[in-house]
């Protein structure tokens, strides 16, 4: 009898109906969330199907302009340019303006002559798009960055299919000049998500450092937009709404800084830092009648252009430190105020014991013998001090004094950073050594302010660097500073006599005057030195040896009437002591005499004749350099062109007889000249202008160039020069 067999049932196929099933289900799901939710993964939809055709153009604000008080631009904003090359695949959507693919290495060579790079370069990237099927390309960093001049040369090439993409980008037409009041602004990404959770990344310029920084929210403008519908295309569909907020441009902000002033302080300390080579070297004029600073420099210095930075801190505002003897110059004030100071009262000078401590005069405790306090000011005698205060100021009434001088807190200059320094001191030989400017610290702005006190007739000045703010797109005057003066706060009777005490430390001639090296004939300057010891935090003691130390000059001229006021420091210079900085800040005082006409009556200062540049971009060669000798101005043309494209001085720049300018021409071969005689800073600035690398050696004035006069200029060369004193270089 035959077994019945036993089938199984195949459950394959209900399986798979039930797992097609819960699939349609989900996809049910699904589209009825997406049909009848009104928020969808976080989209409202109304909004979503108003704007899925909506494209968004943001347009850029330009920042704000920075000048110094004669209108010269100090920062701007330039276009840059990133080259756009459409391939045949781009026809459906540019008409004619593509390359064809046959003619891509020629357009490659074409465009590798004026960018100055390899046709195979080029190339490379041509064929790379061909390969990927794409309709546009870029040309790597070749073809970024491009300046409108070379922008004009590829469009006069004609090539169907280069386009160009705009961008803005900082530019600072001076270099490294005022560059810690300036600072400098860069590119920042900052990645934005509209309403329907699109990501875009904008690139925004920021303010990092100075004025840039300081102003950035008025600088940086508000951008506008641009809405419209498009089709697939990505065309605008007309008759449709189209939306257009304009842009408004940052506000441009004028600095009270004088070029030509500027120039002067620049010169005066990249000369003296060349020689002298210290740790650092400050130089700040200022007008004594408004508190405005004219001119500031420092080193070690930047170029905002290339962010070139060893020293993030602005010497004038944020870098407190112990001023030395010039702060004897208050502590005299100090006893004069609280009527306890008597000129004529002795003392014996070398040395004073304080409990166990023991205070020296500067020339090793030998001291001057007996002499007056009106001869301790001159002399700078730390024994002086230490006798008026331990006999006629208590602790509270020279700090008080101090405070009331403006040293201690801010001056609220226009800068960002600014520091208060630290003027605490409570045991006895804290409050002397306080009293001629040890163990406290101060800022350079803090002493320029004060010394507006002894310029003012006693009334003190506001220090400013700002002079106007302006609203570009309206031009209304958004700020502009007023001259703040305070109330009397010292007797005129004071100023009269701590006037003749700074007078004579400038004019005497005794073995312990100080002050002398400082003096101009005819200028009348007062003032008072310092040499402040430098503290060693990794010893714990005070640094030794004859450079050792913080030099710096405090004063004004001229003494009736002051117009200047001078602040000037050094720090650890390797040989010289205090000699560099003498010599560059007396260079600065007379260059600024001369400037501004100050001693029109004085024979032994000859006014000087000056003219204010214009821009000479794209004017004739022959005409331009005409010019010029019409007005003294010594033109030095570098180019075989017949057309200005760039002059190393900015327009609007007041030059003085006998300066030079030079000027780059549209030419296409630029040859040496003879720089033999040429300052270091008309050397750099051709430099700078033909972008060569180039080295110098020595100060003073060129006597050697390695590269002969007449000789080809090629990007790729380094020149390197020699200076030595204006003596030898002069023929």
């Amino acid at each position: 009898m035959e077994k019945k067999k036993n089938h199984k049932t195949w459950k394959v196929p209900k399986y798979m109906f039930y797992f097609f099933f819960f699939c349609l289900f989900l996809l049910y799901i699904q589209f009825a969330y997406l049909s009848l939710a009104k928020t969808v993964y976080g989209k409202d939809m109304d909004v979503f199907a108003e704007t899925r055709n909506t494209v968004h153009k943001t347009i850029k604000a330009t920042r704000g302009r920075i000048y110094d008080i004669n209108q010269n631009i100090l920062a701007l904003n330039v276009s840059s340019y990133t080259i756009i090359a459409h391939l045949e695949k781009s026809k459906v959507y540019m008409g004619e303006n593509y390359i064809k693919n046959n003619e891509t290495d020629i357009v490659a060579e074409q465009l590798a002559t004026v960018l100055e790079v390899e046709a195979d370069l080029l190339k490379g990237y041509f064929n790379r798009g061909k390969e990927k099927d794409v309709y546009q390309i870029e040309l790597g960093s070749a073809g970024k960055g491009i300046t409108e001049l070379k922008k004009e040369e590829i469009e006069a090439l004609g090539i169907k299919g280069i386009d160009f993409t705009e961008s803005q980008k900082r530019y600072y037409p001076n270099g490294d000049f005022a560059s810690y009041v300036i600072g400098y602004a860069k590119d920042n990404e900052v990645v934005e998500t509209d309403e329907n959770g699109n990501v875009a990344k904008i690139i925004e310029i920021v303010g990092e450092l100075g004025i840039e920084s300081k102003y950035n929210d008025l600088l940086k403008g508000t951008d506008g937009f641009l809405e419209y519908e498009r089709d697939r295309y990505g065309y605008k569909i007309a008759g449709t709404k189209e939306t257009s907020v304009a842009s408004k441009d940052g506000y441009d902000v004028y600095l009270t800084i004088d070029s030509n002033i500027q120039r002067f302080i620049e010169t005066a300390i990249k000369d003296t830092q060349n020689i002298y080579h210290p740790e650092w070297l400050m130089i700040t004029a200022m007008d004594a009648k408004t508190g405005d600073i004219l001119g500031t420099s420092a080193t070690p210095s930047f170029n905002p252009n290339l962010r070139d930075l060893v020293n993030y801190e602005n010497p004038l505002i944020s870098q407190p430190f112990e001023p030395g003897s010039t702060m004897k110059t208050y502590t005299y004030m100090c006893a004069m105020e609280n009527g306890k100071y008597d000129g004529n009262e002795s003392f014996l000078s070398g040395q004073y014991q304080i409990g166990e401590d023991t205070v020296n005069d500067w020339n090793s405790g030998v001291g001057f013998g007996v002499i007056t306090l009106d001869k301790g000011f001159e002399y700078s005698s730390n024994v002086g001090i230490a006798n008026l205060i331990e006999k006629h100021l208590s602790r509270n009434e020279l700090q008080d004094c101090f405070q009331k001088y403006g040293f201690g807190k801010k001056t609220e200059i226009e800068l960002a950073r600014e520091q208060a320094g630290n003027i605490k001191f409570t045991y006895p030989i804290e409050i002397v050594t306080a009293g001629f400017g040890q163990g406290i610290t101060t800022t350079a702005i803090q002493q320029l302010q004060a010394l507006t006190l002894i310029a003012n007739g006693g009334k003190m000045l506001t220090p400013h660097i700002v002079s106007k703010i302006i609203n570009p797109n309206t031009g209304e005057l958004y700020y502009e500073r007023k001259i703040e003066e305070s109330e009397q706060l010292i007797k005129t009777s004071t100023v009269t006599k701590i006037k003749e005490l700074m007078y004579n430390t400038i004019h005497g001639r005794d073995a312990g005057s100080t002050g002398y090296p400082y003096d101009i004939e005819g200028y009348e300057i007062i003032g008072k030195t310092g040499t402040s010891q430098i503290f060693d935090n990794a010893s714990g003691t005070y640094m030794v040896g004859s450079n050792a130390y913080i030099f710096s000059f405090a004063g004004m001229y001229p003494n009736d009437d002051p117009e200047i006021i001078i602040y000037a420091a050094m720090k650890l210079p390797t040989h010289g002591a205090s000699i560099g900085l003498s010599t560059a800040t007396k260079s600065v005082m007379e260059s600024i005499a001369k400037y501004r006409n100050m001693f029109t009556t004085n024979d032994s200062v000859v006014e000087q004749k000056t003219y204010e540049l214009t821009s000479f971009y794209n004017k004739p060669v022959e005409e331009v350099v005409s010019k010029l000798h019409q007005n003294g101005i010594t033109p030095v043309v570098i180019g075989n062109g017949n057309r200005v494209i760039t002059q190393s001085i900015p327009e609007g720049t007041r030059l003085v007889e006998g300066d030079t300018l030079i000027l780059l021409t549209n030419g296409t071969e630029y040859t040496m000249p003879n720089l033999y005689g040429w300052s270091r800073k008309d050397a750099v600035s051709l430099f700078e202008l033909l972008q060569i690398p180039y080295q110098i050696d020595g100060y003073g004035f060129v006597t050697n160039q390695s590269i002969p006069e007449g000789s080809l200029i090629t990007k790729e060369m380094t020149i390197s020069l020699i200076l030595e004193s204006k003596m030898n270089a002069t023929t």
